[in-house]
């Protein structure tokens, strides 16, 4: 069992994600950050999909009352076991009695926290994951607060790491600062001028500190729309269109005063043109960022996002191989 002694700015129980309940208006919610989540379990001994904590800027300090292994993952934070310092992206182990503390973050906005055998919630709809907005899902549905009780699943994988595995630091993201991220257009990409079109690409987007778990808003250059006669079911806005799914990763641009790239906690489908959507290799990357961090957009074809894919589950790969090797010693 854990206990929070703090629970930091704000830290939520997720795993991958509920997936298979889009149709019916239920976004997946799950790590935002999905590379580092499954780092921290695969570090800790677990199923890549067991619930880990994700933290958001500033980490909690948790009480352990049985002897535990972790790793900590994500952005960079000062992290101690009863005041002695350890290392992130690092194979821990825990006793009794000891608490865990993990400061503010450094780089990125989520760090994640993983115990062998995940952490045991009960799933909704075959999930652990916290979606607020509807209070399902994770502990009650919340944000942890003090005195919360956690217990420890049974969620543990084929290998268990050794006390001081690692992974390497080539296979770790770069968090934060200045991302370029690719995106394939969309289908509303005509409702745009090409001149729009254009200066999105070539403009430096600033993350607006009114960005949460729904979605990332970029500070940029106003879009402009091509004429037209708002159609039946569409509202007068330029920006309206009648209504359409929204991937996650998809950006929309309501008025055209505000880029919004949706995020795991987002709503399925709405109204707003949609000029494309970032690519799945890049959410991860796009999830980290916080103000002031900027970002561009590089367009690209869906066979380019295919390769970006497969280029990620091959960093995935390595990091699980090079953890069953140090298993083994």
């Amino acid at each position: 069992m854990l206990t929070v002694l703090s629970p930091g700015a704000r830290t939520l129980v997720q795993d991958l994600g509920r997936d298979g309940q889009y149709a019916i208006g239920l976004p997946p919610s799950g790590a935002l950050d999905q590379y580092s989540h499954r780092c921290a379990n695969l570090l800790a001994g677990n199923h890549e999909n067991a619930a880990t904590l994700e933290i958001t800027m500033i980490g909690p300090a948790v009480h352990f009352t049985e002897p535990a292994t972790v790793a900590v993952t994500g952005g960079e934070a000062d992290v101690d076991i009863d005041g002695v310092t350890v290392s992130c992206w690092r194979t821990l182990f825990v006793e009794p009695g000891q608490v865990l503390r993990i400061g503010a973050l450094r780089t990125g906005c989520h760090a994640y926290l993983a115990v062998r055998g995940g952490i045991g919630t009960e799933p909704f709809l075959g999930s652990r994951s916290t979606y607020q907005s509807s209070a399902i899902g994770g502990h009650d549905g919340r944000a942890l607060v003090s005195g919360d009780v956690l217990p420890v699943g049974d969620e543990t994988g084929m290998f268990r790491p050794g006390a001081g595995s690692t992974v390497d630091p080539r296979l770790r993201p770069v968090l934060g600062g200045h991302q370029r991220l690719r995106l394939v257009e969309g289908l509303c990409r005509h409702r745009f001028t090409d001149e729009s079109v254009r200066e999105f690409f070539s403009s430096t987007f600033t993350v607006s500190p009114e960005s949460d778990r729904t979605g990332r808003r970029l500070i940029g250059p106003a879009l402009r729309f091509v004429d037209r006669e708002a159609p039946f079911g569409a509202g007068d806005n330029p920006s309206n269109v009648v209504d359409l799914g929204y991937p996650v990763g998809s950006v929309q641009v309501p008025n055209g005063e505000e880029a919004i790239c949706l995020l795991r906690d987002a709503v399925t489908g709405g109204g707003y043109a949609t000029i494309g959507t970032v690519v799945s290799a890049d959410l991860d990357v796009l999830a980290q960022l916080k103000a002031p961090d900027t970002v561009d957009f590089v367009p690209v074809s869906l066979d380019q996002a295919v390769t970006a894919r497969h280029e990620r589950h091959q960093r995935l790969k390595q990091v699980r191989h090079g953890l069953r090797l140090l298993s083994l010693y």
